[in-house]
């Protein structure tokens, strides 16, 4: 994590006002209603521009400048908050955190008990207003001081924040209102529907919705609890012999608040892969921001940021507050994963099933270290949802190694001159006949329009791993009429092949006899091979696995189909249409004496079956989540990694590339890495090669 923090250069005093100006105004429409011209970084690199021309220019600050204030200065509230809800200041990596830590400690004039570190979570500061236990009031963050009244819009929607807490007590809790990126993504279909513009963002959905008095369309949101307070009039817990509610919050460590909380019924992310934890270093601290980052792409829902705390109530106390910020609570920036840049062009692209992907051309952004210039536009139906067009500002989401996309134009930026964006009429690769009944558009011609490509993955290392037949030659191939599909492959003769440029009688027997070792695959890698929408190397393995032969699979039905981990009715659904459209091109493999089974697996009957004489028996890895990483030693030693995840699923596990606090086993080999410290900190148990292959030798 970078320690360089970009700020935006103010030469005048003309420059300054203007930038005043545009952070106020963007201040306000991130505060009020979340759709904001500015992305976080650009807004966050303004204002740390105006504050430095400000400390060079102290007598030309203006009244309305955003430093120093909170949201900005740009938002005001009508109810009063009971105590102020503040911003935080924030540092950028770890020298910038062991200072503010050190700074912190002189102040206190000891070293902080313990550090309490919890992820930054993107949405909407809430404070919310219990008595007796029943939820009446909802109010935002406002300018610190006063917030608006959201009840109405609020109370009811939100997964979270139960109308009745587990105990009848008067509290204030203070928390995060924010969608998912299933909830965003259901409530942007539900806007879109009724005809208005879609969300920019998670957090602008967010906002808006819960600022809306009236909508014609229904939406829900997720509330993480943070803190809490007594209100006036606070009522203590059960029957008074414990001391009242307000005292135990003046003097319980941070920690603790959020376990009391948690007890309440209210959400915290303690469920969560980036529960708060506590920490007695800074050096500790620092290894938890860096998991926490480093689980940012799992998640679902938004964070921009970690918070640390100090986490003893007498430590917060002596520490104090400033005029926006408590002194003793910081957050820790990470790089955005949001920017807004500009849509120049949207090119349509054929992929090896036929499907027709619409991409954006983008003016190049760098968002999470690395230089966007392309993202994913979904399909036609999505364009238009949306209200995309070309020449638009829009905002481009990534996040850990997801693919860019495109969530929706700033709509304020709009200068007339956009351009609307034009489907084609005709497949982009073969002008055929573009097959438009469903969402995803396909050229008519499904896989046939775009051979090439399918084939170049149906003999790929992962699929049946035909050493030897690189792009050329199959370029070749198809250009000479020789194959129309992977199956072809099997009846190539040696005089057919010998015609290719660049072939000689050698390679020529080479790549016939690693044509006839393919026959010999396995069914989940003949299946892989297929390149069946919705299925990769995991969800192609998992069929073959409990189908056992290609008939059982061909046979089988929606509900038969979904009996398979992951699979669930549309996933179904399409997989049925596709194998049965994929039925010419099985019969050709069949015909060529291609292998159609799985070794070692027993298919639906026979499993039911055994499990009736020894129901007892479980395999060993049933239900876990298994990581492999570094070189593999002893029995395991000669295993690739892709043979390595056969062997986790056929014992039961599901194999997975990263470790999270859901693994249960991680299979560390030679020079292990970070993988094998992140599982230390995590917990996650540690085995060696050797152990793991006593545990698994049944299925070697």
């Amino acid at each position: 994590m970078s320690e360089a923090v970009a700020f935006t250069e103010i030469a005048d005093q003309a420059a300054y006002a203007a930038a005043v100006q545009t952070a106020v105004a963007a201040a306000a429409a991130y505060y009020g209603d979340g759709d904001s011209p500015l992305d976080d970084d650009a807004f966050d690199r303004l204002v740390r521009g105006i504050a430095a021309y400000e400390a060079e220019h102290p007598e030309q600050v203006l009244p309305d400048s955003p430093t120093g204030k909170v949201a900005g200065g740009a938002v005001v509230g009508d109810v009063p908050h009971t105590v102020p809800m503040l911003s935080l200041d924030n540092v950028f990596g770890p020298e910038g955190l062991t200072a503010w830590a050190a700074g912190l400690e002189r102040r206190i004039g000891r070293l902080v008990e313990r550090w309490s570190v919890e992820p930054k979570l993107d949405g909407l500061a809430i404070s919310a207003r219990y008595r007796d236990g029943r939820l009446v009031q909802l109010v935002t963050r406002g300018d610190g001081a006063a917030g608006e009244d959201v009840s109405a819009q609020g109370i009811g929607i939100i997964v979270g924040l139960p109308e009745r807490l587990a105990e009848p007590v008067t509290v204030e809790l203070r928390g995060e209102v924010l969608m998912t990126y299933a909830q965003f993504e259901a409530a942007t279909a539900a806007r879109t529907a009724t005809g208005a513009s879609a969300f920019a963002n998670p957090r602008s959905a967010a906002a808006g919705s819960l600022r809306t008095k009236e909508r014609p369309y229904q939406v829900e949101m997720t509330f993480f609890g943070y803190g809490a307070l007594p209100l006036p009039d606070g009522a203590g817990f059960g029957d008074g012999t414990e001391a009242g509610l307000a005292e135990r919050l003046r003097r319980l460590p941070h920690s603790q608040i959020m376990d009391l909380i948690a007890g309440l019924g209210v959400h915290t992310t303690a469920r969560t892969p980036v529960a708060g934890v506590t920490c007695t270093t800074v050096e500790q601290v620092q290894q938890r921001v860096e998991e926490i980052a480093a689980l940012r792409g799992e998640l679902e829902f938004g964070i921009d940021g970690i918070v640390v705390k100090a986490d003893a109530a007498e430590d917060q106390a002596e520490a104090g507050f400033s005029s926006r910020a408590p002194r003793w609570a910081v957050a820790y920036k990470l790089p955005a994963v949001e920017k807004i840049t500009k849509l120049v062009a949207v090119e349509w692209n054929v992929g090896r099933t036929g499907i027709i992907a619409p991409r954006a051309v983008l003016e190049p952004v760098e968002v999470d270290g690395s230089v966007i210039t392309y993202a994913t536009l979904h399909n036609a139906a999505d364009i238009a949802r949306r209200d995309l067009m070309v020449g638009d500002h829009v905002t481009v989401y990534k996040a850990g190694d997801v693919i860019p996309r495109v969530e929706a134009p700033v709509a304020g930026l709009r200068t007339g001159a956009e351009q609307p964006i034009v489907a084609p009429r005709a497949c982009p690769r073969c002008a055929g006949e573009i097959d438009t009944s469903q969402e995803r558009w396909r050229c008519a011609r499904g896989r046939a329009c775009h051979a090439v490509a399918s084939i170049r993955y149906a003999v790929g290392r992962d699929q049946l791993d035909i050493e030897g037949l690189g792009e050329k030659i199959i370029d070749q191939l198809v250009g000479n009429g020789l194959i129309t599909d992977f199956a072809d492959l099997f009846t190539l003769t040696r005089d057919q092949i010998l015609t290719l440029e660049r072939m000689g009688e050698v390679s020529t027997d080479n790549l016939l006899a690693a044509i006839e070792a393919a026959k010999a695959k396995p069914l989940n890698k003949v299946f892989c091979a297929l390149g069946v929408r919705g299925t990769g190397r995991s969800m192609s393995r998992r069929i073959a696995r409990h189908f056992a032969t290609m008939d059982a699979i061909r046979a089988a039905d929606d509900e038969a189909l979904q009996q398979v981990e992951g699979v669930g009715p549309e996933r179904a659904r399409i997989l049925v249409a596709e194998i049965a459209e994929l039925a010419p091109l099985i019969d050709k493999l069949v015909a060529a004496g291609v292998t159609m089974t799985e070794p070692g697996a027993t298919g639906p009957t026979a499993a039911a079956a055994e499990d009736g004489e020894d129901a007892g028996r479980e395999l060993p890895l049933a239900g876990r989540s298994v990581v492999v990483t570094g070189s593999m030693t002893g029995p395991l030693a000669e295993l690739s990694r892709t043979q390595m995840n056969e062997l986790v699923e056929r014992a039961g596990g599901k194999a997975s590339s990263s470790v999270s606090a859901r693994t249960a086993l991680l299979v560390a080999g030679t020079k292990a890495g970070s993988k094998k410290d992140k599982a230390e900190k995590l917990g996650v148990p540690i085995i060696d090669p050797e152990e793991f292959a006593k545990l698994v030798a049944d299925y070697l």
